[in-house]
């Protein structure tokens, strides 16, 4: 059985990552023998950028941005 886990993070507690964390330990003294995939999600709010990163295996970074009349903003 694969259980998918997906939670988004709970405000000024846990991450989302560590929610999911959390709900597989619980799982996992239920179901031991199950395949676990853990997907950290967010809505765009607090916690988005930890979550990509979790999701795609990527690194944080940070870029200059520029507003739609092209300066620096």
């Amino acid at each position: 059985m694969k259980i998918v886990i997906a939670p988004d993070s709970w405000k000024e507690s846990l991450s989302a990552l560590e929610v999911a964390s959390a709900i597989e330990q619980g799982f996992r003294e239920i179901y031991p023998d199950a395949e676990y995939v853990k997907l950290p999600v967010a809505d765009g709010g607090e916690g988005t950028v930890e979550a990509m990163v979790a999701a795609t295996g990527g690194l944080p970074g940070s870029a200059d941005g520029h507003r739609a009349a092209g300066r620096a903003g």
